[in-house]
């Protein structure tokens, strides 16, 4: 997928990725598809910010932010992007993931967090910056951990006590100023299990867009404690 900056334009074919907070605008057919730039204008949707992604095999592709109180036409609806995983295109649910940080990035980077003034876009890469300091604000990415802890042939699960549902997950934390990815894991697992580890390997990554986190999976071996 293409990195360069360029306005808007007007191709029909375009992949439009339109966002009512953080859930997506879907084409309902037999599966569920994100409408093309002429297919979106024909639905009149109150545009709030809008920027150019890239292209998926040389078709541009646009996240684009309506209105909150707007309502999906016939036949489309806003769905959150947790419910649309494994029901739309892999690649497009990829450029989702990406197009919703950006959504989310701009919108908190209206006004410079150090003078206060109003932020505009940078011309050659993606940023924000201070009309009045010159404070440069790039998209956020937050690193966290998770990370599959096994002892034997058993796997560690946990829940949330705070939440209604029912929910297990191997365990996940966001890295603190001065902790590399091991420090953390080894903390986090310490804070929600009460447990050491040994053996930690590197297993995967995966963006995860709620809201801006950067998951870097490992794997680990219990190595005492209840």
């Amino acid at each position: 997928m293409s990195v360069t900056l360029k306005p808007v334009g007007e191709d029909g074919n375009a992949y439009i990725l339109a966002f009512q907070g953080n859930r997506l605008l879907v084409v309902e057919e037999e599966t569920y598809r994100v409408p093309l730039r002429g297919e979106f204008d024909k639905m009149n949707l109150e545009i709030v910010r809008q920027h150019y992604l890239g292209t998926i095999d040389d078709r541009p592709c646009y996240s684009i932010e309506v209105d909150e109180n707007s309502t999906a036409p016939p036949g489309s609806s806003y769905v959150g992007l947790r419910e649309l995983f494994g029901l739309v295109d892999e690649e497009i649910f990829s450029l989702a993931i990406h197009a919703v940080q950006i959504i989310n990035w701009d919108r908190m980077n209206q006004y410079c967090g150090q003078c206060g003034a109003h932020t505009d876009y940078g011309k050659e890469v993606r940023a924000k910056i201070c009309r009045r300091c010159s404070a440069v604000y790039y998209p956020r990415l937050s690193p966290a951990v998770i990370v599959a802890v096994k002892k034997d042939k058993e796997l560690l699960l946990l829940r949330n006590k705070h939440r209604k549902q029912g929910f297990y997950s191997v365990l996940a934390g966001f890295v603190e100023p001065g902790e590399n990815l091991e420090e953390c894991l080894v903390r986090e697992v310490r804070e929600e299990a009460g447990i050491e580890v040994k053996n930690i390997k590197y297993f995967g990554s995966q963006s995860w867009p709620f809201p801006d986190a950067l998951m870097i999976a490992f794997t680990a071996e219990y190595a005492g404690g209840n």
